[in-house]
């Protein structure tokens, strides 16, 4: 494991050096601003902050111990920034696109007739990057709504860049072997009546017309891989901590369909407000073309203050 995040950050050091050089570029017309960003994270329906509960903790001092409650409460956070989209080194998020220029055998992007003939015409590749979300104007906005859950996403970290994953990325190795990959119906993303794409093999290649359907097809995948351990991906697990003993109860592994584990707000284009989980449309035209997508992966946390050594119970969902 340490070897491996050795290798990662090493990566991650190696993009920057190389996509300094492309500094006097010029800028993309359609691209999003961390400020935008941050700007995004104020919304009041994704963060749907909520009392559930409380919490009894048993305090001990020199004097004796006593019984002490504090609320117990349920919002969303925003933990990841993640962009899909079609050419290496063109993440949408500019501040953030030096991080993933073309590397090694990591080319190009789009259409798979493009540059690999045996695949199916209808299959689409999408680079995807999971950032940390510049999540600091969100807690002091979520603060005003009374006691608060943190996360211990970074922000501005990279947890996964499809460029430093390129074997398994655009290969779909080991995966294409797995049950998951194997076997029609597990780990499906869609609606009865409307498929959108397997999970598995967990790569950039969608065999999927719709171009929005592809790129959160993609976005999901990343997501999958980053909210767990030891997955055969080069990465960074973002794994929500799990400590009733302190009155935090964080999110399982992120899951397709499942609103128990994350929502999305889409960024880019046309920035959404509100947050859903796949599917969720993409009906408009302009979501169908080729092009750039940027979503925040906000995922629930249940906690409460600590006020003693010992939780005794806890009540709510």
């Amino acid at each position: 494991m340490i070897r491996r995040l050795k290798a990662f950050v090493a990566g991650v050091a190696l993009a920057l050096f190389v996509g300094l050089a492309s500094l006097a570029q010029a800028p993309r017309v359609e691209a999003i601003t961390t400020p935008e960003i941050m700007a995004s994270s104020l919304s009041p329906s994704c963060l749907d902050y909520k009392v559930i509960g409380i919490c009894a903790w048993l305090h001990c001092s020199f004097w004796g111990c006593t019984v002490r409650t504090s609320i117990r409460v349920k919002h969303y956070i925003p933990e990841l920034v993640v962009s899909s989209y079609e050419n290496t080194g063109d993440n949408p998020w500019r501040e953030i696109a030096l991080l993933s220029p073309p590397l090694g055998n990591a080319l190009g992007g789009g259409s798979s007739h493009e540059n690999i003939a045996p695949q199916h015409l209808n299959t689409h590749f999408k680079n995807v990057d999971a950032i940390g979300h510049p999540s600091k104007l969100f807690y002091e906005f979520a603060g005003g709504f009374g006691f608060m859950c943190h996360s211990k996403a970074v922000p501005f970290n990279p947890y996964f860049i499809s460029t430093l994953d390129a074997l398994a990325w655009r290969s779909g190795v080991p995966e294409m072997a797995y049950p998951e990959a194997l076997v029609p119906g597990m780990r499906e993303m869609g609606a009865p009546g409307d498929l959108w794409s397997p999970i598995y093999p967990r790569s950039g290649f969608v065999s999927q017309t719709h171009d929005y359907k592809v790129a959160a097809t993609t976005a999901q995948r990343a997501a999958d891989i980053v909210t767990r351990s030891g997955q055969p991906h080069v990465y960074q697990s973002l794994v929500a901590p799990q400590s009733p003993s302190r009155g935090i109860w964080g999110p399982d592994p992120v899951k397709e369909g499942e609103r128990s584990t994350h929502r999305w707000q889409r960024l880019q284009p046309n920035r959404s407000m509100s947050c859903s989980i796949f599917p969720d449309g993409g009906q408009n035209a302009a979501l169908q073309q080729p092009g750039d997508y940027v979503w925040a992966l906000w995922r629930p946390y249940r906690c409460c203050k600590r006020r003693g050594q010992k939780l005794l119970y806890f009540t709510g969902g």
